[in-house]
């Protein structure tokens, strides 16, 4: 007959010595360190048979009486196949993600984390993604909780819209959900399985117009929009061959109207330099008419629903151009590709005057030293004569090239 192990007194538990164990019964026992302290601990059986102990806090902070009803507590469990210590592991991260744990959270530490090493505009464009695509859908949802298949149905709805920025979704959401893993807000194990959650894309190069026969349906395309400022922010990407997300984001304080240029800072290039654009007459007059109803907002091409703090969305620009007839044929991104290929093989434009009207950092140069006014005057004729092709295809015209002898 198993021998019966009564309680611990209290005396006995006072005078238990250092490096001594006491057994309290039922394998609770109370262990006198060698330093002094003294702390509790179950011996217990796990449920898949193994053998195993669990600590249940140090002695006097945690009485007897405490440390009985504790080990009470586990041993009710594991009649119900629980483990105390995945138990306990299950409870710590329901507390951190209280604290801690809405996509929202998580995805504001990942953002902090991983933009310390981006560039500017990688960070702008990974910060315009979980506030315009992801965390209106996400932000309250438990990052321990949240699953695959709720991350798929937003990546679908932005896969609508702007396909390339879906992929990029997925790269974030994948490195969010890690990021909650390695901080211990999610289980181990627990990443998100969206591989092949999107529809095929076709990779390569941005859809872009590079015919001149093909120019005029995407004129008519952009004519045919409803919406005055998605039809003249297209058209500053089409005369200017500015990057879609720099066009969107276009102030009033970055334009000259009276010198035809556009300003426009370092901190929205993505080669991190300030660029001078020259405006065509073509845009000049379309900017100034919409310079009145802009009322309030610092922004030319303002968003609807907060005009004052927020511009319209790059891809709401390439939708646009979906809805009207261009679904594969070009992207706003394409117009640089409409632009570099169709000026330089019918309008004869050198090289370098196209490049640096795109804004490509040369290869070997020093970037802090780029001249942002690099072949201006040059430029200046180069987008006014650009504006005039494009008009003149709409009407069947003689376009004469503007540097005859470039190579």
């Amino acid at each position: 007959m198993p021998k019966i192990i009564k309680n611990l007194t209290d005396l006995e538990i006072r005078m238990a010595k250092p490096g001594e164990t006491k057994q309290d019964g039922k394998g609770l026992m109370l262990i006198a360190d060698t330093n002094g302290n003294k702390r509790w601990t179950l011996r217990y059986q796990r449920p898949d048979g193994r053998r195993n102990m669990i600590g249940l806090g140090s002695y006097p902070d945690i009485s007897a009486t405490i440390a009985r009803a504790h080990a009470d507590e586990i041993r009710q469990r594991l009649l119900q196949g629980i483990d105390p210590v995945d138990h306990k592991k299950s409870e710590k991260l329901k507390q951190e993600t209280a604290i801690r744990g809405t996509f929202k959270a998580v995805a504001a530490e990942w953002y902090a984390h991983k933009s310390k090493g981006w560039a500017k505009e990688t960070a702008r464009k990974a910060r315009e993604i979980l506030d315009d695509s992801l965390l209106p859908r996400l932000a309250k949802k438990a990052i321990s909780e949240i699953s695959s298949a709720d991350i798929k149905l937003v990546l679908l709805e932005i896969h609508e819209r702007a396909p390339r920025l879906a992929i990029k979704a997925r790269q974030y959401s994948n490195q969010i959900i890690h990021y909650a893993i390695q901080e211990g807000l999610r289980e181990d194990g627990r990443e998100l399985s969206l591989k092949g959650a999107l529809p095929d894309c076709k990779k390569g190069h941005y859809a872009a117009v590079t015919k001149p026969s093909d120019l005029p349906a995407l004129l008519k395309a952009i004519e045919d929009i409803n919406s005055i400022h998605s039809k003249v922010a297209l058209l500053v990407c089409l005369y200017t061959a500015t990057r879609p997300g720099v066009v969107a984001g276009m102030r009033w304080d970055e334009l000259n109207l009276d010198s035809k240029e556009w300003h426009i800072p370092a901190s929205r290039m993505k080669m991190g330099n300030d660029h001078i654009t020259p405006l065509p007459d073509q845009l000049i007059s379309m900017l100034c008419k919409l310079r009145d109803p802009a009322g309030e907002s610092p922004f030319v091409f303002p968003g609807i629903s907060d005009p004052v703090n927020k511009h319209i969305h790059r891809d709401s620009l390439s939708k646009v151009l979906r809805e009207n007839g261009m679904r594969d044929k070009t992207v706003t991104h394409g117009f640089r590709a409409t632009f570099r290929t169709i000026a330089r093989e019918r309008l004869r434009i050198a090289p370098d005057v196209l490049e640096a009207q795109i804004a490509h950092a040369k290869k070997g140069e020093v970037q802090a030293a780029y001249d942002r006014t690099q072949f201006l005057e040059d430029r200046h004729k180069l987008i006014q004569q650009w504006a005039d092709y494009i008009d003149a295809l709409k009407n069947n015209e003689t376009v004469v090239p503007l540097f005859k002898n470039a190579v």
